[in-house]
């Protein structure tokens, strides 16, 4: 299987500057705002976007969380396999709080579903927003979009997008296996 980077580690730098300065630009001072991790792979960028915060702009105090949606699947129960659930990092109510939703890859739009699901066992939020590093276009199941977005991409069936991220970010990398 050929492997295409798609971003390598100073595009992802940028991206993450950005994504920052647009949340900045659209929720001021952050206070009724919550930045929500998805487990699994979200919770890398999730990391990725608060140290960003936190070198660029340590005055703004964020609320943060992260959330595993494993039992709001809608394949939950549908097959063999055992899942296993990651944890929940969520001490405090989200009521009438404006959530914003941070995950790696946008794909068919079902994690995102069993997200927002899984959100109203901690209050009713005001609203929710979803930040994405990769936006994989024209394969979602279900219509949700991303409201901040690193990159779009396009895909063909049996492609698989992959976000590497380690700990020393210039290994940082977004590729694509056909």
């Amino acid at each position: 299987m050929p492997k295409k980077i798609l971003l390598d580690s100073k595009k992802i730098h940028l991206i993450l500057s950005r994504l920052v300065y647009e949340l900045i630009e659209n929720h001021k001072d952050f206070k009724d705002t919550v930045l929500i991790g998805l487990q699994p792979r979200g919770v890398y960028l999730f990391n990725q976007i608060l140290k960003v915060f936190e070198t660029n702009h340590p005055k703004i105090k964020i609320k943060s969380g992260i959330l595993d949606f494993t039992f709001f699947r809608d394949d939950f129960r549908r097959t063999e396999k055992t899942l296993s659930a990651n944890s929940t990092q969520i001490n405090f109510t989200l009521e009438n709080k404006r959530i914003v939703l941070i995950d790696d890859v946008l794909f068919t739009g079902r994690s995102i579903k069993a997200a927002m699901s899984a959100i109203d066992s901690y209050g009713r939020p005001k609203s929710i927003e979803l930040l994405v590093l990769v936006d994989r276009r024209f394969k979602r199941e279900i219509p949700i979009e991303a409201n901040y977005c690193g990159t779009k991409i396009d895909t063909f069936k049996g492609d698989k997008v992959k976000v590497i991220w380690d700990d020393k970010p210039v290994n940082n990398k977004v590729f694509i296996e056909s």
